[in-house]
């Protein structure tokens, strides 16, 4: 980092910026390098850290573009409708293992082509 001439009368204060500068890269730096488990029982939230949610998520969402397919989902998952918005449009939320066992389920009658029951 280059410095410029400074004055006499300010040299305390570019000390101490300096070392609130060093001291802030290296909290930086740990708190980049250190992954926090999740707080058991938590629901991890979609995004880079979910990889195979986003896949699954990906194949969902073009079969919902047919009108009343959210609802049917939706009641096949026993949640309500705004919630499979919410887990494959705003991806804010994610469903519980069941949900998604059941979900996978849907996918695969879905992709032989039948509707299911």
């Amino acid at each position: 980092m280059a410095h410029t001439p400074v004055p006499y009368s300010a040299w305390p204060l570019e000390a101490l910026l300096d070392a609130i500068s060093d001291s802030a890269r290296a909290s930086a730096r740990r708190r980049m390098s250190v992954r926090r488990p999740i707080a058991g029982g938590a629901t991890i939230r979609p995004g880079a850290d979910t990889p195979l949610w986003n896949k699954l998520a990906d194949e969902v969402r073009p079969l919902l573009k047919v009108r009343g397919e959210k609802a049917q989902l939706a009641r096949l998952l026993g949640v309500q409708r705004q919630a499979v918005n919410e887990y494959f449009v705003s991806r804010r939320r994610m469903p519980d293992a069941e949900r998604v066992l059941l979900l996978q389920e849907w996918l695969r009658v879905r992709k032989a082509g039948k509707r299911p029951s």
